[in-house]
């Protein structure tokens, strides 16, 4: 076979949202405003593919290493799932919250 198969926008999103959820660290991928939409956002540019992660994280942990093993861990998915290789995964810390046990 011929061709080539694309991969669309929302299921990279998809991806993205459950490889971030595996991060220690990492309480929740934060929702997008709409219902039962996830609010990574993934853009395909002339650059290739930017990933941007809304994550809210536990309270008291370091928040550098967090978000940076957020990054790998996306590429990572990415690249084993769909063979995308993301330009940039932008982690944003949306929240930061405490564990209500």
């Amino acid at each position: 076979m011929d061709g080539e198969a694309l991969i669309s926008p929302e299921v990279l999103a998809h991806y993205a949202a459950d490889a971030a959820r595996e991060v220690e660290g990492v309480r929740r991928v934060v929702a997008g405003h709409l219902r039962r939409q996830s609010g990574v956002k993934v853009e395909v540019a002339e650059t290739g593919v930017v990933v941007h992660v809304p994550v809210a994280l536990e309270y008291g942990i370091p928040i550098a290493p967090v978000a940076r093993e957020v990054q790998q861990r996306v590429r990572q998915y990415l690249k084993v799932m769909a063979d995308v290789d993301p330009a940039a995964v932008e982690v944003v810390v949306a929240a930061v919250e405490l564990d209500e046990r």
